[in-house]
């Protein structure tokens, strides 16, 4: 029955027209197959919905998206819970979610570009291109005096979060110095955050260790500069619209708004609230043009992003990547506090070599947003699992609950 299940949803999806008529991507992002028939357990698949429904039952979540793909075909696609609570719109297959920190893959995957063409080098120091980044200062361990930086920050330091750069998140003088030039301020322009960053001290010498932080809006810029063009107009003509990426960006337009999901914070008690305000129908949402946290996207086309690199940089045809940087960028570059796990261009990567069936394999590489959404990218299994949820202060572990399904639905893995 469950194999019958999944053969009618198959035929059915075959027969869905396209998302947009630019595209020719079906609805969820890649063809369909049987889970059967990729090496899944369809009756495993059927656990995920009733555990994540529990967490949507005790109003801990509003809502949850989950994909899981196998050698190129989606297995399980399912919506469960709001979108937005208020106005009693439940999560659908389209809705449009904030990513936050999973726009860190795309904005490196931009800059790799520019490393194909020639036109950087990864050990070029950011100063060549930007040139407020000269003589850049550093705290002290006390962050009570500064020197001049020993050494020059490069373009790869930026990729793996060894710049120096934080993100300002704390009491220490360095996060204070964040806080009073208002580097976060979202009336200001890209060139206006980063030169204000260039005037912050660094809280290491580059190079020396591994700190996540505003690095990849850094990077974001230099696309900028060396492309000669927006940022934005460069992923779309680099990226979104070569992979029919049709609802990635920096904003929502009015004629999607209402496909926008709204956003929760997890308080103290363990209740839901609602984070601002829904936009309304003839809004259009605009956000900073962060390449660390900016990109709104919905679990379709951040599949085909995930395939593409899965694919080592390639995707139905269409070449974004050469096979050689695509394994480039997911290398384990720079160890870092949690054992096990290292840091590539843009993605956590897996070097831990014993987590069994029903932990990804060494390789594995993934990221995570601030409102808890979530992917991951096995090539070992050739499996991606995307979560997608809106939640701020994420305190419930349906992240690992989903993964570890999704493993130990595999019927054809050691």
């Amino acid at each position: 029955m469950r194999r019958l299940k999944y053969t009618i949803l198959l035929i059915f999806c075959v027969g869905l027209f396209a998302r947009g008529a630019e595209t020719d991507v079906p609805e969820y992002g890649l063809p369909m197959a049987a889970p059967e028939d990729v090496g899944i357990s369809s009756e495993k698949l059927d656990e995920i919905a009733p555990t994540l429904q529990g967490y949507v039952d005790k109003g801990q979540t509003p809502g949850f998206l989950t994909a899981i793909a196998r050698k190129g075909k989606v297995v399980h696609f399912e919506t469960i819970g709001m979108g937005d609570i208020e106005n009693e719109k439940p999560v659908e297959s389209n809705t449009i979610f904030r990513i936050y920190s999973m726009s860190k893959p795309i904005t490196t995957v931009a800059v790799m570009i520019l490393y194909d063409e020639g036109r950087i080098k990864l050990d070029d120091p950011v100063e060549n291109y930007i040139s407020s980044f000269k003589d850049m200062k550093v705290f002290n361990n006390q962050q009570t005096q500064t020197h001049i930086a020993k050494n020059k920050m490069t373009i790869k330091h930026l990729l793996t979060h060894t710049s120096g750069l934080t993100y300002g998140w704390g009491d220490r003088p360095i996060d204070k110095l964040y806080t009073k030039l208002k580097v976060f301020e979202p009336d200001s322009t890209l060139a206006e955050k980063v030169e204000k960053l260039s005037n912050l001290p660094l809280v290491f010498e580059p190079g020396r260790r591994w700190k996540y932080g505003v690095s990849t809006d850094v990077l974001g810029y230099l696309v900028e500069v060396v492309s000669e063009m927006p940022f934005e107009e460069f992923l779309q003509k680099k990226i979104f619209k070569p992979l029919g990426m049709v609802d990635t960006g920096f904003s929502v337009p009015q004629t999607k708004v209402d496909r926008f999901a709204a956003i929760y914070r997890s308080t103290e008690t363990g209740e839901l609230k609602l984070v601002g305000k829904p936009p309304l129908a003839t809004d259009n949402v605009t956000f900073f043009p962060s390449g660390g946290g900016g990109f709104v996207s919905t679990a379709a086309d951040y599949l085909r992003f995930c395939q593409m690199l899965l694919n080592n940089g390639e995707l139905d045809g269409v070449r974004i990547l050469r096979e050689k940087t695509a394994k480039l960028m997911r290398y384990p570059h720079q160890e870092y506090h949690r054992e096990g796990w290292s840091y590539g261009f843009g993605f956590h990567v897996v070097t831990r070599k014993n987590y069994g069936k029903n932990g990804r394999s060494p390789g594995s590489f993934s990221g995570g947003g601030l409102a808890a959404t979530n992917f991951w990218i096995d090539p070992e299994r050739e499996l991606i699992g995307i979560l997608m949820t809106q939640l701020m202060n994420n305190r419930y572990p349906f992240q690992g609950e989903f993964r570890k399904l999704a493993y130990q639905a595999l019927i054809d893995s050691e």
